[in-house]
């Protein structure tokens, strides 16, 4: 699924064994772990009930560095991210944002294009990992 930049996932694990093995891979290939937000435990010391959803902040400066030379607000949509959430009906999704409607978005040039490509293949395959295996 593709809407509006996002790309989404369905995930065959629950949304924290979604977020442990994107965690786990992005370690294992030198990616930085930056932040996991569990956005429901937060909601439920609000006093808020939430299904469950998570987020994992990731990256690598060699790759998102080169983004914001060209443009220094594509900071805003770095460090990667990617969001573990159950819907309704208990199916578990994991949604990303698509790295050619970050470069779209912030107008990057011709000269990013080849690091762009870079995110958009390397999320792909994290993303398929943690969410299918």
């Amino acid at each position: 699924m593709d809407n509006n930049g996002l790309i989404t996932i369905l995930s065959t694990f629950s949304v924290r064994e979604t977020i442990d093995r994107l965690s786990e891979k992005a370690a294992s290939l030198d990616l930085t772990v930056f932040a996991r937000v569990d956005h429901a435990a937060g909601a439920e010391k609000a006093g808020i009930k939430m299904r469950p959803t998570e987020l994992l902040i990731f990256g690598n400066p060699k790759g998102g560095t080169p983004l914001m030379q060209d443009r220094q607000t594509a900071g805003i949509d770095l460090p990667l991210k990617a969001l573990a959430w159950e819907d309704a009906d208990g199916k578990v999704w994991l949604t990303y944002n698509d790295a050619h409607w970050i470069a779209e978005r912030h107008g990057l040039a011709r000269s990013s294009a080849d690091a762009v490509k870079a995110i958009a293949a390397g999320m792909e395959a994290i993303t398929k990992y943690a969410a299918v295996g």
